[in-house]
């Protein structure tokens, strides 16, 4: 699958960059004009930003295998400015801000107008969706280094053995390969973009509703159907082009397709699924399996199955955080949501505490417990890989995925449940956890060598 002051005039986007001017002229592809940062629309009153915003997961997609799966909670645009669709202008307040805004400024900065709304459609400005996508497959691609290929049955069997240790010698032999590593983020990128392309084509009249999303190219009518149906075939034929480039290619691509059913039914879930997180979590933690395939041609479960658990309870704590933004909007809709349905969670038990309080002492009882799951997991799946399969300790691996789990539990603990700006924060800084385990990886590669 974020408040802030209303715009009071026209003016310049930010006060740090050379100005622009607050109107210009956009090519008949556009059905409304498109102009200015994180900010546009179809409205003409221009105070939309002053309500809490709300999210539809759309920040991540699966790996390179596959369409993205999310819509909502990660990184979308919350204010707008006042309209003038009149004139064909749209004015922009230095005050108008958002708890999510964009974290790049090229796209609004460099790109020419009539490309903006297919750039703002794949969050382009917004990379933590894709950095999120990115962590499972760099960690199983760092986890399948150093280890030999595991044999499989004459069957030709997905079921594998368990890898055996190759002894390493030298730096070539425990760490990933960097053209793999550039492949498997080419295709996040691309990918998650899809995603969430195919989240807005689902869920267009539902945006138009919520005044976070309403403003999105397709809900405010900026993009047609078709033209996002074109720009999608073109996302994924780039997406098909980096998995047919991966090795064991043939092999990749049964795994790649594996995971569409997931895929085709995420954006339906948070319709009538308690859990949407769940299925979320199964969806762009594809790429725990992924770097595996595409390192060895093969599947080891010891290790690649805890990891994949890793990375679904990771997501279901950081998106649960995320989508305390929008739980009233989505309760308003009818849309189901982890930060809705964890606060039922022991509250018969809890008839003493009432109000804000309680309901925030049980969702983070419950985003504890998820963290410790996937502290759990992470720690077996490093064990499996480096004492299973190799004999060797694996202390500085567990010291970093310590520190991990103990980024994580400051994010829970200091969450603001009522605060967009402080779970936004608290969701980005995700970006960091990822790369805290990959270099964890990394050091018990290297350990290897002393």
């Amino acid at each position: 699958m974020i408040a802030t002051a209303p715009a009071a005039t026209m003016t310049p986007t930010s006060s740090r960059r050379r100005q622009r001017p607050t109107a210009i002229a956009i090519p008949s592809i556009l059905s409304h004009s498109f102009v200015g940062r994180r900010h546009y629309g179809t409205s003409d009153s221009g105070n939309n930003s002053n309500s809490k915003s709300s999210n539809r997961n759309d920040s991540v997609s699966p790996p390179i295998s596959t369409i993205d799966c999310e819509n909502s909670n990660i990184d979308d645009v919350g204010a707008t400015g006042s309209t003038n669709l009149a004139k064909g202008t749209i004015g922009i307040s230095a005050d108008d801000t958002t708890s999510d805004p964009s974290m790049v400024t090229w796209v609004d900065d460099y790109l020419p107008a009539y490309a903006r709304p297919y750039a703002h459609l794949s969050r382009m400005d917004k990379p933590i969706g894709t950095w999120l996508l990115l962590w499972p497959c760099f960690w199983s691609t760092a986890m399948a280094a150093g280890v030999s290929p595991v044999e499989v049955d004459d069957t030709k069997s997905l079921i594998a053995a368990s890898g055996q240790f190759a002894t390493p010698t030298t730096l070539i032999d425990v760490l990933p390969d960097p053209k793999l590593l550039g492949l498997f983020t080419i295709g996040a990128f691309v990918m998650r973009g899809a995603g969430c392309t195919i989240n807005d084509l689902w869920d267009r009249d539902l945006d138009s509703q919520v005044t976070r999303t309403k403003n999105r190219p397709l809900a405010a009518g900026i993009l047609t159907p078709t033209q996002a149906v074109g720009w999608l075939a073109a996302q994924l034929s780039a997406g098909l082009a980096v998995l047919v480039s991966l090795p064991h290619t043939e092999y990749c691509f049964w795994w790649g397709a594996s995971s569409l059913p997931i895929v085709v039914a995420y954006p339906l879930m948070k319709r009538f699924f308690d859990y949407p997180q769940l299925v979320l979590g199964l969806c762009f933690n594809w790429g725990a399996f992924m770097g595996w395939a595409a390192v060895h041609g093969t599947m080891d479960y010891h290790v690649v199955l805890p990891l994949y658990a890793s990375g679904v309870a990771w997501t279901i704590g950081y998106d649960t955080l995320y989508a305390h933004q929008d739980k009233d909007d989505d309760a308003k809709l009818g849309l189901k949501s982890t930060a809705i349905s964890f606060g039922k969670f022991g509250k018969s038990h809890d008839k003493a505490m009432e109000g804000t309080n309680g309901d925030e002492d049980r969702h983070k009882r419950v985003l504890y417990g998820f963290a410790a799951v996937t502290y759990a997991s992470w720690m077996l799946a490093g064990y499996n890989n480096f004492v299973g399969s190799t004999g060797i300790p694996f202390g500085a691996y567990g010291l970093g995925i310590t520190g991990a789990y103990t980024h994580l539990l400051w994010q829970i603990q200091t969450a603001d449940l009522s605060n967009p700006h402080n779970l936004a924060e608290r969701f980005r800084s995700n970006a960091k956890v990822g790369g805290i385990v990959f270099g964890s990886i990394l050091a018990g590669k290297l350990a290897m060598l002393v």
